[in-house]
């Protein structure tokens, strides 16, 4: 739990009076834009969630590419995590689709995920915060009702046939699978469904006599047991595009696959809005929201960038940019119907131009950088005190909080921990927390927040000097940051590394090509690499490097050359389905073999101890998601009483 102190340290930013100002403006009827000068990214992220808390209003941020709305996110949701009280739902990154239309590529699965989550998120309200990159903004999207129809909500008592609810799954990105294993997948076993939605950590099972919801419980992927009753859950869309086969059709034929039918085929989500006109924006599904831009002349210009690239793309009956995004001028004036406020770093025309008098201005500078040198650190920290300031370290981990607390120590420096004392709070970190009380004015704070920033002009009687962990210490290019909500869009697979031309690949999508080289496409001032693939009958198609997770090196039996796929043919189709029932067959015997091994007896390890865990949390750098799962599961066998069965296979990389 958050120590109040420290949920007061920040709240005190909003005395300053351009912030007063700014709030009352926004306020305001027909006030107009209003500008908000001065500030840093990590001052723009901790004021956000201020005009959020302060207002009580739903606010949208606009950013002027997704690096942007990223590092935005990030920060945001560290301090709403801080200010957000008992608020259960939190900010959100709504990206922008990965590819183009036309180009014969569907978006990411994370990507359509993470939209058609947020996308019902909002309308539903039960969003405070979104950060929107412009390419999302200007994709028309539909109204609030076809978004909160995605949605399917169970409830013990329901009477709901069992053929309308798996069709709707279906429809909105869900894949039968048996058993149920990850998110996306559900089966059934006679009057048993076993869904796995995006909305919990673990799945449903839900029991039904006929048409009748009788229970619906929780139960473990792992060992496929219940382990929680539930009265009622909702089942999160996968996909914002619903299909059906009359809808595939129709685009089929619009974009010119006639053999296709009533199939998905890649790149089909961009063209609904050709059959389906989508004229609402991000807006419309928010209710008296606040638009925030973030530098309003960048998002400007990355709209138009934008737009270029849309204008290279040939129009044709299956693309009319204009039916698809909104220009910028329409999301303009879509953007004054609500109320807006801009924020800045630099401020180039003070008190000039009509709208001067809606130009307000708080002070801030990054913080300053040590790289490494925590002596000059605490020296800089017992500076600030004396001048009167206060000051706030962020660790964006346990073990990055402990290493500074000892850092305070030694130095004698007195400080407070920003956690409650109590249960939760790690025992070896609570020994070590020097609570000073009202007298300790530097802080200790658990936060992802990297870069900090100076408020010396806070309208306080003590100003704010916030320290991030990258300040602090250097971050290593070597080593993984810790895990984030950004998807992989460019899975690297290592042997493409010397992939030469007239070498077989594979593609998810199309199945078996020749691959030709590298290409480089130039689009309007960008330029972009791409990977030149040749299928049957001369068919090429070009992959852009972002999307290399898509293909992979071609592994067959003996030197004969493999036969060419056609492209949006149906060969690669029936290839897939006979491996997987070979596949089948294959993890039938691998049951029977496992079966044999969970018979027999090892040795149980006892858990992890105190010094374990102290030990674990000194280590110095964030463990990627895969090294984490690693050590649960190797951990997890060695306390079980089964021998081990386990390989771990690592790469030191280079240095």
């Amino acid at each position: 739990m958050i120590h109040p102190a420290v949920r007061d340290l920040f709240l005190d930013l909003v005395k300053h009076p351009a912030f007063q100002d700014a709030l009352r403006r926004l306020a305001a009827p027909a006030g107009g834009p209003v500008s908000l000068s001065g500030l840093t990214t990590t001052a723009k992220a901790l004021y956000t969630v201020l005009i959020w808390r302060h207002t009580g209003r739903p606010v949208v941020v606009m950013a002027d590419g997704n690096k942007q709305a990223e590092a935005l996110a990030e920060t945001v949701g560290t301090f709403f995590s801080l200010l957000g009280g008992e608020e259960r739902n939190g900010p959100q990154l709504l990206p922008a689709l990965d590819v183009l239309p036309l180009q014969n590529l569907s978006p990411h699965a994370e990507i359509l995920e993470q939209r058609a989550i947020g996308l019902w998120r909002l309308a539903t309200e039960r969003v405070p915060i979104t950060i929107v990159p412009v390419p999302a903004a200007l994709l028309r999207i539909a109204p609030g009702e076809y978004y909160r129809q995605l949605a399917l909500r169970l409830r013990a008592g329901d009477e709901l046939p069992l053929e309308d609810v798996l069709a709707h799954l279906e429809s909105i990105g869900y894949e039968r699978r048996e058993p149920v294993e990850m998110v996306g997948e559900y089966s059934v076993r006679g009057g048993i469904l076993d869904v796995f939605s995006p909305e919990a950590p673990r799945p449903v099972r839900v029991d039904l006599f006929g048409d009748l919801v009788e229970s619906i419980r929780r139960f473990d992927v792992e060992s496929q047991r219940s382990v929680l009753k539930i009265e009622e859950c909702t089942l999160l869309p996968l996909t914002e595009f619903q299909k059906s086969r009359s809808l595939l059709a129709e685009l089929a034929e619009l974009a010119g696959r006639p053999g296709t039918g009533p199939e998905p085929f890649p790149g089909w989500e961009l063209l609904e809005g050709m059959l389906r006109p989508r004229n609402s924006s991000v807006l419309a599904l928010l209710q008296n929201s606040i638009l925030i831009w973030d530098e309003r002349d960048q998002v400007h210009a990355a709209a138009e960038r934008f737009w270029k690239r849309l204008e290279q793309i040939e129009r044709s009956p299956a693309y009319v940019p204009e039916k698809l995004y909104f220009r910028w001028e329409e999301f303009e004036s879509q953007a004054a119907r609500v109320s807006q406020l801009e924020l800045k770093e630099i401020d180039i025309a003070w008190d000039s131009g009509p709208e001067s008098h809606n130009s307000l201005h708080i002070a801030t500078r990054p913080a300053m950088k040590f790289h490494g040198n925590m002596q000059m650190a605490t020296a800089e920290a017992r500076n600030l005190v004396d001048a009167g300031q206060r000051v706030a370290f962020f660790g964006s981990t346990t073990g990055e909080v402990e290493r500074v607390a000892d850092i305070l120590n030694e130095y004698g420096l007195p400080y407070q921990l920003g956690l409650e004392q109590g249960d939760a709070t790690p025992a070896y970190l609570a020994e070590r927390a020097y609570m000073a009380g009202a007298v300790a004015s530097v802080y200790l704070i658990k936060g992802l927040v990297r870069h900090g920033a100076a408020f010396p002009d806070a309208g306080l009687d003590a100003g704010l000097v916030v320290f991030g962990s990258e300040d602090l210490f250097d971050a290593s290019e070597m080593v993984a940051r810790a895990p984030s909500s950004k998807p992989a869009l460019a899975a690297f697979s290592a042997d493409l590394v010397d992939l030469k031309p007239g070498d077989y690949v594979v593609h998810n999508e199309h199945g078996i090509a020749q691959y030709l080289g590298l290409r480089e496409i130039a689009q309007g001032e960008a330029k972009g690499d791409y990977m030149l693939l040749e299928y049957a009958g001369g068919a090429r198609l070009y992959v852009p490097l972002a999307r290399m997770d898509l293909v992979e090196r071609f592994r067959g039996a003996g030197e004969a050359k493999p036969a060419l796929d056609r492209m949006g043919g149906a060969t690669w189709t029936r290839t897939k389905t006979r491996v997987k029932a070979k596949m089948r067959d294959m993890a039938d015997e691998l049951l029977k073999l496992y079966a044999a091994r969970k018979m027999a007896e090892g040795f149980s390890f006892s858990p992890d101890s105190n010094w374990q865990r102290e030990f674990e949390d000194a280590f110095e750098f964030s463990e990627t998601r895969d090294q984490l799962t690693a050590i649960k599961e190797i951990k997890r066998d060695m306390e079980s009483p089964q021998p081990m069965d386990r390989l771990l296979c690592g790469d030191v990389g280079f240095g």
